[in-house]
C-alpha cells in the first residue's frame, strides 16, 4: 500500500488519506485483539528445543553447567508493539565571531547587503543523519584592531609582569636558604628564575589574534541537522526492563514517510495510535517556529519477547529472550563466576 502524500493543512490530513487508514488492512489475524494472537509475518514461537541454543549462545561468562542441564518448564511469548517517529528538521542561528586577520581579501559591506539566514542555499545531508557545519555569511566582514592586545600582537606576561624573571621559589629571593652558608643552587644565587610562563621573554604572543594585531570579525551561520525520535513500546506485564528493547530490532509492518506525516488512526492497539498523536504533538510544538521540518518518518515494528521458566538443582528461575537477534536477558542465572553482570 502506498501511504505517500503531499501535505495540505498543518492541521488536519487529506480527506484521501483518512480513507486510505481508514480502510488499511493491517497485517493481524483476529483484528489483533486478542494478545495471544500473532501476526501474519515471518516470526515462529519458540520450541523448548530452540529455547536452550539461544540461551548457551549468550552465556558470556557464566558456567554453562546450568545452561545445559536446565530443565524448561514454560514458555511465555508475547509480541509487542513498538511505535517511532522520526523528525528531521533544520535550524540556524546566526552569530558575530572573529579570526586573525592576515591581510587576505575581505569580504565587507561594499560589496552587498548581507543575506538573510534562510535565504543562504546549501547542501542538505542525508535525511535522518545529524550533522553541524558553519559557514561565513557573504558581505559581513570588517578588520579591527585586537581587543586584547590593542594591536599590539603581544602582551605582557601575567606571570613576571614583563621583567622576564621571577623570585626563586626555593630561598624566596635570599640568594641562601634559611640557616645555610651555601648559595642557593636552584638560583645559583642570584635569588631570581627565569619566567617559565614567558620564557624569560617578558611577554607572550597574544592568544586571540595569534601575533597577527588584527582581526576579522564577521557574521557566522551555524545550521544544525537534528533527528528528534519519539518512541513507544506497549506493556508487557513482565519483570523484563523495558530499556533494553530500544537496543534490539523488530520486524516493521508499517512504514510512513513524508515531509509531514499525520497520526494513525484504527489501529488494532489503541496505545499505538494514542502515541502516533501524542508523538506527532509532541515534535509539532517542540519544532515549532525554531526549525524547519525536513522530513518525518513513522514506523510500527513488532518485537518478539519470550518469557522462559527453567528448572535447575531444585529451584525455578526465569530468563528472557527478545528481539530478532534472540538476545537473552538472566538477572537470577546460576553459577556466576564473575562480578555479577547480566546475560544480554
Amino acid at each position: 500500500m502506498d501511504l505517500s502524500y503531499e501535505a495540505e493543512s498543518p492541521l488536519a490530513p487529506p480527506v484521501e488519506l483518512l480513507e486510505q487508514l481508514a480502510h488499511y488492512d493491517w497485517p493481524f489475524q483476529d483484528g489483533g485483539q486478542s494478545q495471544s494472537s500473532l501476526p501474519a509475518t515471518s516470526f515462529r514461537k519458540l520450541s523448548d528445543q530452540r529455547g536452550r541454543p539461544i540461551f548457551l549462545q549468550h552465556r558470556c561468562c557464566y558456567g554453562n553447567r546450568a545452561a545445559g542441564e536446565l530443565v524448561i518448564q514454560d514458555l511465555r511469548q508475547q509480541m509487542l508493539y513498538r511505535y517511532r517517529l522520526e523528525t528531521f528538521s533544520e535550524s540556524r542561528l546566526s552569530e558575530w565571531t572573529f579570526q586573525p586577520y592576515t591581510n587576505h581579501s575581505v569580504d565587507g559591506p561594499t560589496k552587498g547587503a548581507s543575506p538573510k539566514p534562510w535565504d543562504i542555499k546549501v547542501h542538505i545531508p542525508p535525511m535522518f543523519q545529524e550533522e553541524t557545519k558553519k559557514f561565513q555569511v557573504p558581505h559581513s566582514s570588517l578588520v579591527k584592531d585586537c581587543h586584547k592586545c590593542q594591536g599590539r600582537g603581544r602582551y605582557k606576561c601575567s606571570g613576571c609582569h614583563g621583567a622576564g624573571t621571577m623570585r626563586c621559589a626555593s630561598c624566596s629571593g635570599a640568594k641562601r636558604k634559611a640557616k645555610q652558608s651555601r648559595r642557593c643552587q636552584v638560583c645559583s644565587g642570584s635569588g631570581r628564575k627565569r619566567c617559565s610562563t614567558c620564557s624569560g621573554r617578558g611577554n607572550k604572543t597574544c592568544a586571540i589574534c595569534k601575533g597577527e594585531k588584527k582581526l576579522l570579525h564577521f557574521i557566522q551561520l551555524v545550521i544544525t541537522w537534528k533527528n528528534s525520535l519519539f518512541e513507544f513500546v506497549t506493556e508487557h506485564h513482565m519483570n523484563f526492563p523495558e530499556e533494553l528493547l530500544g537496543k534490539v530490532r523488530g520486524e516493521n509492518i508499517f512504514k510512513d514517510e513524508n515531509v509531514m506525516v499525520y497520526p494513525i488512526i484504527d489501529f488494532p492497539k489503541q496505545e499505538i495510535s494514542l502515541a502516533s498523536q501524542r508523538g506527532i504533538a509532541e515534535h509539532s510544538n517542540a519544532l515549532a517556529g525554531r526549525s524547519r521540518v525536513l522530513q518525518q518518518r513513522q514506523t510500527i515494528e513488532l518485537i518478539p519477547l519470550t518469557e522462559v521458566h527453567y528448572w535447575y538443582h531444585g529451584k525455578t528461575y526465569v530468563y528472557y529472550i527478545y528481539g530478532l537477534e534472540n538476545k537473552v536477558y538472566a538477572l537470577d542465572y546460576p553459577e556466576r563466576y564473575c562480578c555479577g553482570c547480566t546475560i544480554i
